[in-house]
């Protein structure tokens, strides 16, 4: 049991160190950019409907190499809009996800991924791309 019960902790520490740190707040998020002196990322995803939003959290935000990266240069951002009843958000989160779309995504495209500076302005726009992880970083910092 006592085997058990480390091997669980060792591996629940390891998903925590590479698991990615998404905000759902714009608030929050501006409050770490400028704290940190950091760009935002606002990924508008449909996470359980939208082909190439699965492929874009497949491929580049869950691989390691971005991951890494992010956690030191970027404030990462998620207004999701799933649509299945199972991954159905809170009403609180689902007003805050629709006052980005207002602001930031009033076309409705996905996956929209944004570019802010801490003061929420945008800096660059960009979707899903079939690129490296490091290219795709250099496309979010204008190279």
């Amino acid at each position: 049991m006592r085997k058990l019960l480390t091997i669980i902790f060792i591996f629940s520490m390891v998903i925590g160190v590479n698991a990615q740190d998404w905000q759902t707040d714009l608030s929050k998020a501006k409050e770490i950019a400028v704290e940190k002196d950091q760009n935002i990322i606002l990924v508008f995803s449909g996470s359980d409907w939208c082909a190439p939003c699965i492929k874009l959290e497949q491929e580049i935000f869950s691989s390691e190499e971005f991951k890494t990266y992010a956690k030191d240069n970027y404030v990462m951002l998620k207004a999701d809009f799933p649509r299945k009843k199972k991954n159905k958000l809170s009403e609180e989160q689902q007003a805050k996800n629709a006052a980005l779309a207002d602001k930031y995504n009033s076309r409705g495209f996905f996956p929209l991924v944004l570019v802010l500076d801490a003061k929420g302005n945008i800096v660059r726009k960009t979707a899903y791309k079939k690129v490296t992880p490091k290219e795709y970083i250099e496309i979010l910092n204008g190279k």
